[in-house]
């Protein structure tokens, strides 16, 4: 058992920052705009946000909190809902254009009481105001402005929501998370005075932010299960172990943060990536599947040339059907950096038909491309390689971005997608994979 000390293993006054903020999160935020338009109680209803024309394999992406309650998972599948509550559940077919409006609506109630500087959209349903300027304005305490805040929300768009304050980002967004989201309408505020009692006793590791399960698992193998046992381990050890994160694990759970709002876009952590998969609903095989592969290339590339950004190592993921079970994602990195739609395609087909093993229905694909870097205005050429069909294709594909840019994604595509096996054309009507 580790031995605790009243404020850790070091004096963290000196690292504290002293605001206001305010962390709000929207309850089953798609769950909640499909009961609101249908002028429902989230906490009464049980629907689930899911394409039920997709199948029972479809993708449950939210549901109520009343369903919750019952025993849905909050991320699974049709097929794994309460077999004894599936006729009475409402199922909502996702429309992600509407759930974006609805992100605009609440980005305006937080703007009708702080500037745009002082707001820091994390996620569609999530966000970071720092009132800490606004309090003489308003002549009132941060928990009375949040308390206005959130009646603003649940008049105007009826919908429920979770608030946490605190002195910083993290205790803030801590608040929220551990204590916030089992209140109904009343905001968790953690102060530096406060935000042990709240915050060490936590456990399992994974229930803190910024802690996922391989972190979780590699912490209980040196005796750290609490988050107590975290802040007051030796934080030497901690980065010897895990370089950087493993300091900066043991300042937030020591509960300090520097992280401003302001700063937002630098808090922004840039795309390591790029990459996109889909689900198939349908089993493929040899040569069906070229023509998915084709496409998600396509798009691939496509993603690299709006973004000015060219890559180097490419990965392919394969999953097969459920009768058959397994798979497998491999990657190969190229010699130079590219953006090249050819390239990639080469060298994604050479992966799959390298593994792939001729016989197995393919039910899932994924493909990214990492090691990202700026589009070089320079390209080393090879003996090989024609010069002219590179500038030809480079050409043609950029003339095609922006007429998709213009006139709709739909508006120009190959003569593949006319082919039974193509998908794009049902995908590009999409937004994030789901209908709009």
């Amino acid at each position: 058992m580790l031995k605790y000390y009243h404020k850790g293993g070091r004096n963290m006054e000196k690292y504290q920052i002293h605001r206001n903020i305010i962390c709000i999160d929207l309850k089953s935020f798609y769950a909640s705009v499909e009961c609101a338009l249908r002028g429902l109680d989230p906490f009464e209803t049980m629907l689930v946000v899911a394409d039920k024309s997709r199948g029972d394999g479809s993708i449950c992406l939210a549901t109520t909190p009343y369903l919750k309650s019952l025993g849905a998972k909050s991320r699974g599948r049709i097929f794994e809902l309460p077999e004894h509550l599936k006729d009475k559940i409402i199922y909502a077919r996702p429309r992600m254009k509407t759930y974006l409006e609805y992100t605009m609506k609440l980005i305006e109630v937080y703007l009708s009481f702080i500037s745009d500087e002082d707001l820091y959209v994390y996620s569609i349903d999530e966000a970071f105001l720092d009132v800490t300027d606004y309090l003489n304005y308003y002549k009132c305490t941060d928990v009375e402005l949040a308390e206005m805040i959130i009646k603003k929300i649940n008049n105007e768009l009826k919908l429920p929501c979770s608030c946490g304050i605190g002195p910083n980002m993290l205790l803030a967004k801590l608040a929220m998370d551990i204590e916030g989201k089992h209140l109904k309408g009343t905001p968790a505020k953690w102060t530096y005075d406060n935000f042990k009692e709240h915050l060490w006793p936590v456990t399992p590791l994974s229930e803190m932010w910024g802690i996922g399960r391989r972190m979780e698992r590699h912490l209980n193998i040196m005796g750290i299960y609490k988050v107590g046992d975290l802040a007051n381990y030796n934080v030497r050890e901690l980065k010897r172990r895990f370089g950087v994160i493993g300091e900066e694990l043991y300042y937030h759970a020591n509960g300090i943060d520097q992280s401003l709002v302001q700063d937002k876009y630098k808090l922004r952590a840039k795309s390591k990536s790029f990459g996109n998969s889909q689900v198939l609903f349908e089993d493929y095989y040899i040569p069906e599947i070229y023509t998915i592969i084709l496409e998600m290339i396509d798009e691939l590339a496509r993603r690299l040339r709006l973004s000015k950004k060219e890559g180097k190592t490419l990965t392919v993921g394969i999953r097969y059907s459920k009768d058959v079970g397994g798979g497998f994602s491999r990657q190969r990195t190229m010699q130079e950096p590219t953006s090249s739609f050819s390239d990639i395609f080469e060298m994604a087909l050479s992966i799959f038909n390298d593994h792939y093993d001729g016989e197995s229905a393919i039910r899932a694909v994924s493909v990214s491309m990492s090691g990202l870097s700026e589009i070089s205005s320079v390209h080393q050429l090879s003996f090989f390689e024609d010069y002219e069909k590179i500038e030809k294709e480079e050409k043609l594909l950029h003339a095609l971005d922006n007429l998709k840019l213009n006139f709709g994604k739909n508006s120009v595509n190959r003569l593949s997608s006319l082919t039974k096996a193509s998908t794009i054309k049902e995908r590009n009507k999409f937004i994030g994979g789901h209908h709009e």
